[in-house]
């Protein structure tokens, strides 16, 4: 199950929930045959497994039930407090998007909304143009124009500070968005170039979100006031913490096959269970051994799985008191072993076990190298040599600077298993090198809102998922924050002006080759930051009914054509 933040051009998801441990914490270290096996592996792994039916062949009718991993108060996708991979799987089939995603990461427009779009560059100027589908419109009857897409740019820009982003990746590029030959024809003309343009406008909000500030922060918390798309919300019910979705009869493209889909908020602990007794039709099993052999053993099950650009990492506060030094980020780092924790995590997934050398191309990427140094490397006695640098002196069984102890928070949300394992794992390696961790479990539903958000945490585990467009993540994640108000969704805070300057350039890069070299320079710049840790490219496993059709591990594929999914007859 997913609970994360997606970039508002398509960068990057984040995700909280790997669900209850799979195994001990004494794995041992894979040997040099054990990796070759898990690259062949991994290259052996599926785009997507969906079960894919035609469409006449999917029964008409039906009630898709899933689970939730937390519940969501803010339903702007693009607000960084609503920017979350439980809001993505509520809003996609509620919501438009200019472009769909196959599992190869190739895209195209989307019909429904947009019948077509082009890019050109003349004399250095790259104008893209988009032509809206005649039938696109609101629920509450207002047509879908150029003032949404207009009012959107203006919105995640970042030019008005007032609107609480989670990125302005793409929009701040723009230079206008002006209406073309009618209301339904949009010319977006750049700035500055960039080549992940059509990850832009998805979702796309109505222009009476995005006019208003207040409304944008604000006019989502506890609704879904306006929709467009196959599905309509019937009830948001934050007592019983379910979202019922009904077929929208206004809807213009083809009609929906699921009469209803319901969306339950459930504990990670409780979400095989609830598979079980039938109270769900599908769920995903990111890292839960036990969850997966007992999946296996429901009647009637299928087990999905796929490559994704999905990748679980720990991510390192560097405003926090006692990590705003680099060298002491490192420190930690080098004392984290990271193939320990991606055996213990992975042990009986069916899953490729490697480590994950990369913040931006995983290990299934044709961009992947793995640029994690000296910093990646498990290296207790270079760990400590660098404590003792930084003057942080061995006293007893940790170390103290000034009379002061170095003890650190490992944050977690309290029903992830996985999470607290990881927690006790780093507490035990850390504590070799003189590093006090306390592992601190705190309620799913304040994780991200309360602790990683504001910077209420020194390392918190959780996992990024990403998009066809790797490079996104960049800006959205490891530019340095303009202000600590300011700061999208780089949570550690950190950031250097070689790194801005790279991910300047790769942002704007054209030539695909070209953009993942500069996208590996400025991984580089970001490992030596310990800006996070990467640990593993994070299983896309769903169990599902066998009789379900188009759902499941979808892999790059992104947003799921929901007007597909159902059962089969």
């Amino acid at each position: 199950m997913k609970v994360g933040y997606k970039a508002a051009a398509g960068a990057a998801l984040l995700a909280m929930a790997l669900t209850a441990c799979g195994s001990g914490g004494t794995a041992n270290k894979p040997n040099a045959a054990s990796s070759e096996a898990a690259k062949e592996a991994a290259a052996q792994l599926p785009g997507s497994t969906i079960n894919p039916v035609p469409y006449e062949q999917v029964a008409d009718g039906g009630t898709l039930t899933l689970a939730l991993s937390s519940w969501q108060e803010n339903w702007n996708y693009n607000q960084v407090n609503g920017t979350h991979a439980n809001t993505d799987d509520v809003i996609e089939p509620l919501m438009p998007s200019a472009g769909r995603a196959d599992d190869k990461a190739t895209l195209t427009a989307l019909s429904d909304y947009v019948t077509e779009w082009k890019m050109e560059i003349t004399d250095g100027v790259q104008v893209v143009t988009y032509k809206i589908n005649e039938k696109a419109a609101w629920s509450d009857g207002t047509p879908i124009t150029y003032k949404d897409f207009q009012a959107q740019w203006k919105a995640l820009n970042g030019s008005n500070k007032k609107y609480q982003v989670s990125s302005t990746d793409g929009y701040d590029r723009v230079k206008s968005v002006e209406k073309g030959a009618t209301d339904k024809d949009v010319v977006v003309t750049f700035e500055k170039n960039y080549p992940d343009w059509q990850g832009m406008f998805s979702p796309l909000y109505p222009a009476s979100t995005n006019e208003d500030p207040e409304v944008f922060n604000k006019g989502w918390i506890g609704k879904i006031p306006v929709t467009a798309g196959p599905f309509k919300v019937e009830k948001v019910d934050e007592t019983t913490k379910t979202v019922t979705l009904v077929r929208d009869d206004n809807w213009w493209g083809q009609k929906a096959k699921l009469d209803k889909v319901i969306f339950r908020a459930i504990e990670d602990g409780a979400t095989m269970n609830a598979f079980a007794n039938g109270e769900i039709d599908a769920f995903e099993i990111p890292a839960n051994a036990s969850d997966l052999k007992r999946a296996k053993e429901v009647p009637n099950v299928d087990i999905r799985k796929a490559a994704a650009p999905n990748w679980r990492h720990f991510t390192v506060n560097g405003s926090a008191e006692l990590l705003k030094d680099k060298s002491v980020r490192q420190a930690v780092a080098m004392g984290i072993n990271r193939e320990t924790i991606a055996a213990s995590d992975l042990k009986d997934m069916d899953w490729p076990i490697q480590t994950l050398g990369n913040h931006l191309y995983m290990n299934t990427h044709k961009g992947y190298v793995d640029n994690s140094g000296e910093v990646g490397k498990y290296n207790p006695e270079k760990a400590k040599q660098l404590l003792d640098a930084a003057g942080w002196k061995q006293e007893g069984e940790y170390r103290k600077k000034d009379g002061k102890e170095f003890a650190i928070r490992f944050t977690y949300p309290s029903s992830v298993a996985v999470a607290k394992q990881e927690g006790e794992l780093t507490q035990a390696m850390l504590k070799e090198i003189g590093v006090k961790v306390n592992v601190e479990p705190v309620p799913d539903d304040k994780f991200f809102d309360d602790y990683v958000i504001p910077g209420n945490f020194d390392i918190a585990p959780f996992s990024w998922l990403g998009t066809p467009f790797p490079n996104g993540a960049l800006p959205q994640i490891y530019k340095t924050p303009e202000s600590a108000e300011n700061y999208g969704s780089n949570f550690p805070r950190t950031g250097s002006p070689e790194l801005d300057t790279l991910i300047d350039q790769a942002a704007g890069e054209m030539d695909p080759q070209k953009a993942i070299d500069l996208g590996n320079q400025a991984d580089k710049l970001i490992w030596d930051l310990v800006h996070t840790i990467p640990l593993y490219q994070r299983p896309d496993i769903y169990a599902t009914k066998k009789n379900l059709a188009n759902y499941g591990a979808f892999g790059y594929a992104d947003p799921k054509d929901w007007t597909v999914v159902g059962f089969t007859k």
